[in-house]
């Protein structure tokens, strides 16, 4: 068996965990039946009025009625599907299984579906719960469709409320290698937190005390400062909230940790710009990471069948190679400007090449090159230039727009990765700045990394390989798969989350496109 992704591992690992804590408070929940008397009361005739009451309103539900109550009666009534107001792992866990089960005929499965994807409900919890339980009596009757025994559904549900359950579902997970199936249930936990915390009341839009606004820096005093030290309390940043208004050691190290996961410059400088990201609605940031969660459905799970991988996320501007399950190396990259957008996509890096003359595309030539061709004649050597078999090209050498490495996977738009020698772009937030290529901050380092198998390779033989003397190109033996994605949230190897800028602005066409699916009924 390959060996897993780090990635894949950490958050399998985080949710086997954090699901086991629920599960050991779930799987006892009959002793717990007393403190949600609340939900449901005990005796036989408010039953019966919960029962009519709900199958008035859900009636396509009624023919599961008696399978459905029966797992309430044998439970002291307590919710089955709830940790206090949160929907809890086994409720999770049910939902995957059924989504994965063919042919299933749910009835009122776009309410379901709200539960798992929605920031807001209207359903009450006595409604969600039962159904829930309808899901699992459907789900549990379609498995055991080919026993010719009566199911005993309390029987089943016992065996279902144990951690065998969440240990088979994060089993399935890692072992279907899906680092993004993953990704998701770590996008869906951060927005379980967030819809807490927008219940919580807590969230207040910052009001800057400066008018007009001013930089705030480390040792400023302002009560900007400690709306800003409250703001990240509330999303982890900060462990305690002092509530001082003195930009002090504590809150600075708070800031370059918000900074650095939401993909900011990372300095102790509180911009205007930051204060707008941090008063960015709960409810915008939790459609965000929906649609993120969707992204994760839709990615190529072949990224989980391989221990070595490059994967770019043009939001963040990063680039991560991993091999034999372990993270190499991280860089910065710059990508397409929105007019020439690097092409979202999969593929097989199969050569990498050192000192590479770069063939200008023809459509550079004619909107670019040849008016500065036509006012100086001598434009082509200045730049290091030649024309051959009438295509422009620039030779090796690190004034070469390449840079000294550039790394090839076949596809349709002609994009690859490279080296660069305006290293100073690096520095930016925002960083579009290409024709749709990929510009590679670690371009070197990416070679060598990628090379250790190849005993050939030495860091001595790279090196001259990339003295911009003459092209080398190498084929690789073993393709490299290269995976470029477009997340405008992720969750780190940490559990922390980012949101990146939607440089692209495709979050706003996804969102047309699942409320077009939505409108005409498309599950």
């Amino acid at each position: 068996m390959k060996t897993l992704y780090p990635l894949s591992l950490i958050i399998a690992a985080s949710f086997l965990v954090s699901s086991f804590n629920t599960a050991e408070n779930d799987i006892h929940s009959s002793k717990k039946a007393s403190n949600i008397a609340a939900v449901y009361n005990s005796d036989t005739d408010n039953l019966e009025k919960l029962s009519k009451e709900f199958f008035k309103k859900y009636s396509d539900l009624k023919k599961y009625k008696s399978d459905i109550m029966s797992l309430y009666k044998k439970r002291a009534l307590g919710t089955i599907w709830f940790d206090e107001d949160e929907i809890n792992e086994f409720g999770s866990v049910l939902y995957e299984k059924a989504k994965k089960t063919n042919d299933l005929n749910i009835p009122y499965q776009k309410e379901i579906d709200e539960l798992f994807s929605s920031s807001e409900t209207k359903l009450s919890k006595i409604d969600a719960d039962m159904l829930l339980s309808s899901l699992y009596v459907i789900y549990t009757q379609k498995n055991n469709s080919d026993s010719k025994k009566k199911i005993s559904y309390n029987d089943t549900l016992k065996d279902f409320l144990n951690y065998s359950t969440i240990e088979q579902a994060t089993a399935s997970t890692t072992e279907n290698v899906k680092v993004e199936y993953d990704q998701y249930y770590k996008l869906q936990d951060v927005l379980k937190k967030y819809k807490k915390l927008d219940r919580s009341n807590k969230w207040k839009p910052i009001v800057p005390e400066e008018v007009p606004y001013k930089d705030l820096r480390p040792d400023a005093v302002s009560s900007t400062i400690a709306q800003v030290r409250t703001r990240l309390y509330l999303l982890g940043d900060l462990k305690n909230d002092s509530k001082s208004n003195i930009y002090d050691r504590e809150l600075m190290d708070a800031v370059m940790k918000y900074k650095v996961r939401n993909g900011f410059k990372p300095n102790y400088i509180l911009a205007e710009e930051h204060i707008k990201e941090m008063n960015v609605p709960l409810s915008d940031k939790m459609e965000t990471l929906k649609l993120n969660m969707e992204r994760c459905r839709a990615i190529s799970a072949q990224i989980a069948s391989s221990d070595e991988y490059v994967l770019v996320n043009i939001p963040s501007y990063e680039l991560i190679y991993v091999k034999n399950g372990k993270i190499q190396l991280t860089s910065n990259v710059f990508v397409g400007a929105p007019l020439t957008k690097t092409t979202i996509f999969n593929g097989e890096i199969d050569r990498i090449v050192f000192s590479p003359y770069w063939t200008i595309p023809q459509s550079i030539v004619n909107n670019e090159l040849k008016s500065k061709m036509a006012e100086d004649k001598n434009y082509l050597a200045e730049k290091n230039m030649e024309i051959v078999n009438g295509q422009v090209r620039q030779k090796p050498g690190p004034d070469n727009s390449l840079g000294l490495v550039k790394f090839m996977f076949p596809n349709p738009d002609d994009i690859y990765m490279h080296d660069t020698p305006s290293k100073t772009l690096f520095d930016f937030e925002k960083r579009t700045f290409s024709h749709g290529c990929i510009n590679v901050q670690k371009a070197k380092e990416l070679a060598v990394a990628m090379l250790a198998d190849y005993p050939e390779w030495t860091p001595a033989k790279i090196d001259k390989a990339m003295d911009g003397q003459k092209e080398n190109s190498f084929k690789l033996s073993k393709k490299v798969p290269i995976y470029i994605s477009y997340f405008t949230s992720l969750v780190n190897e940490n559990g922390e989350v980012g949101f990146y800028q939607d440089v692209y602005e495709r979050d706003n066409e996804l969102d047309k496109i699942l409320h077009t699916e939505e409108a005409v009924g498309i599950k």
